[in-house]
This record gives C-alpha cells, sequence and structure tokens, in this order.
C-alpha cells in the first residue's frame, strides 16, 4: 500500500505516536460526554478509544504502518501480539456493541433506553481499566 502524500516522512513509532495520541483524545471526548450525560455517545467514544490503542499495537506489531479499516475490536487484537483473558475477549465483544450504535442512528434510540449513568459508568470504568492494560503493554 502506498503511503498517503502526508504520512510520507513519518517513521513507525509516529504511526504508534498518531494511534496512541488519537486514542487519549477520544478517552477525553468519553469522559466531557459521559459529564454531559450524553451516555451512549459516551460509550461510541470509549469504543473508539479502545479501537485506536489496538490499532496502535497492531502498527506496532505489524510490518505494514496502516491498520486495517475495522472496527471490531476482537478482531483487532487477534491481529496482535497482545494476550487477552477470556474475560478481556468478552469485554471487547461487548464494547463493539457500541460502535454500531454510535454511527447508525437508526439502532441509538434502543440502546438509550438501555444505558443510564450507572450502566455507562461502569462500562467507562471497565474501559479505562482495558485502556491503562494496553498502554501499560505498549511499553
Amino acid at each position: 500500500m502506498n503511503k498517503p502524500y502526508f504520512c510520507r516522512n513519518m517513521e513507525k513509532q509516529d504511526y504508534v505516536a498518531y494511534w496512541k495520541t488519537s486514542a487519549a483524545k477520544s478517552w477525553k471526548a468519553s469522559q466531557h460526554l459521559f459529564e454531559k450525560s450524553d451516555f451512549v455517545e459516551s460509550l461510541f467514544f470509549a469504543h473508539l478509544t479502545l479501537e485506536k490503542s489496538m490499532k496502535a499495537h497492531w502498527v506496532k506489531d505489524n510490518p505494514e504502518d496502516f491498520p486495517p479499516r475495522i472496527h471490531n475490536l476482537r478482531r483487532l487484537s487477534e491481529q496482535t501480539s497482545l494476550i487477552l483473558s477470556s474475560d478481556q475477549i468478552i469485554f471487547l465483544e461487548q464494547m463493539n456493541t457500541f460502535q454500531m450504535e454510535g454511527r447508525y442512528p437508526d439502532y441509538r434510540f434502543a440502546i438509550y433506553q438501555m444505558f443510564d449513568e450507572e450502566a455507562a459508568k461502569t462500562i467507562l470504568e471497565q474501559t479505562e481499566t482495558f485502556y491503562q492494560w494496553l498502554l501499560s503493554n505498549m511499553l
């Protein structure tokens, strides 16, 4: 795959840093949305946080600099050197729910009724734990 013009002078560590920085911005957005009681949107950005962190791992672990254009967290994790527990795999599969609802408005209405503040807070706490684990495994 040819690199886009704006990326031609970037090294592998620059691509990893890009995904890590982007993940941190998504995590910050998730927190702001939660504070404003936009729970579904907050969970969508939580998913993005994990997706971008996983893509940083993908770039680190693969010869190519561009991760696949997929959003499925489990599939991304399978293409890295990360060793996940069965609980972590289950969590990623649950988090995949929020990328769908965040992208397609017709799914949003149903999920709005399923996730109140307490449910969203629990998921965000689990996301933060997983996000920190991903970062610690980036070293």
